[in-house]
């Protein structure tokens, strides 16, 4: 498992990884922006899609909303932006 991102790595990069939400290693009461992006970097294809809404359905329960899941380029990565309500 690797470490939890820091608070400040998260606001400095405005990114959280899927696997850090899911695991719960992460505290966004002091996140100070509206909006997040959390990225799902594990497996491929639909695991990654599971990764990211399943990541999102955590943060909606405290209080972020999801606006969006994409693909950027050729990265293989997802990312789901989310807002706060």
């Amino acid at each position: 498992m690797a470490p939890a991102e820091t608070p400040e790595q998260i606001m400095h990069t405005r990114t959280v990884t899927a696997d850090t939400v899911l695991s719960n290693r992460v505290d966004l009461r002091g996140y100070p922006y509206r909006l997040l992006t959390v990225v799902a970097n594990r497996g491929i294809g639909a695991h990654q899609m599971t990764q990211a809404v399943a990541a999102a359905e955590v943060l909606e329960a405290l209080g972020w909303e999801l606006v969006t899941i994409s693909e950027i380029g050729n990265s293989q990565l997802l990312y789901a932006v989310m807002r706060r309500r």
